[in-house]
């Protein structure tokens, strides 16, 4: 997973330049430069949670996407030294993400959360999706054909949303800072004044060639539009690319039909 790409993403959507993030966490642009290009390494966890703090996002949200164990964990795994032998447990049963999804409903069934564990739920992605807004193996020849098909899926579900003034958009979008997310995954996004948010989710048939953060080619494509700028849509993203973290292009390139992709990633988002 590349944490840099998805860094700048959240960046420029924030409207912040790297010179201001990096002044306001109390590092170098030039350093800042390099994590978002992946020639440095994912920040420490002290800096994810300042940079989190700064783009107004959960900080475990950030952890999960650069793979870094969560402050909150490692806190409990002191306080319970067992349950690290569960998670070795666990690790060595080498359970599926529907396996995984099947002990959390006992857990929440069994042992119900009763207080905060400081970090907040995510909406889900799912819920943003219909049949309708879900392409299943889509052939195209470029990177403008997908976000022509997009755009206009999104513009049919958003009364008053022009497909090819969206498509545009889309593309200037791109331009200021690259969709990729890694693992396969591209996430476009756009803003509509007043949209609800609403989500295009598009298999390809054929693997795309893009300069991409970690040189794998896009297989799956995640558009969302907002209707608002501000921390709503930051957390979206982040949670695509945490997704993408996790195999979501290799969990839904498989799926026969729009509703059972949309149960997958229902699936999927469940292990959270």
């Amino acid at each position: 997973m590349h944490m840099g790409a998805t860094l700048r993403l959240l960046r420029v959507d924030a409207g912040l330049s790297l010179r201001d993030l990096a002044r306001r966490i109390g590092v170098s642009s030039a350093y800042l430069s390099r994590v978002e290009n992946g020639l440095d390494a994912p920040p420490t966890q002290e800096r994810l949670s300042a940079i989190a703090r700064e783009l107004d996002v959960p900080a475990a949200l950030l952890m999960d996407v650069a793979n870094k164990v969560s402050p909150y964990v490692t806190g409990y795994l002191e306080e319970v030294p067992a349950a690290g032998t569960l998670l070795l447990d666990i690790a060595r049963r080498r359970l599926t993400a529907a396996q995984l999804a099947r002990v959390r409903t006992f857990l929440d069934a069994e042992f119900p959360v009763r207080e905060a564990r400081g970090d907040e739920p995510v909406p889900a992605l799912s819920s943003l999706l219909s049949p309708e807004r879900v392409v299943l193996q889509l052939g195209c020849e470029s990177w403008e054909d997908a976000l022509d098909v997009v755009a206009g899926r999104l513009a049919a579900a958003c009364p008053g949303v022009d497909s090819a003034r969206l498509a545009a958009h889309l593309r200037q979008r791109e331009e200021e800072s690259a969709s990729a997310v890694g693992n396969g995954v591209a996430t476009p996004h756009g803003y509509s004044a007043g949209a609800a948010p609403a989500a295009v989710l598009v298999t390809l048939a054929q693997p795309l060639s893009r300069d991409t953060p970690d040189g794998q080619p896009l297989r799956l494509v995640v558009a969302l539009l907002d209707g608002l700028h501000g921390r709503a849509r930051l957390v979206r993203l982040a949670h695509v690319a945490r997704l993408a973290g996790r195999g979501m292009a290799d969990w839904l390139m498989d799926a026969r039909q729009p509703a059972e992709v949309i149960e997958r990633l229902a699936e999927l988002e469940a292990l959270r």
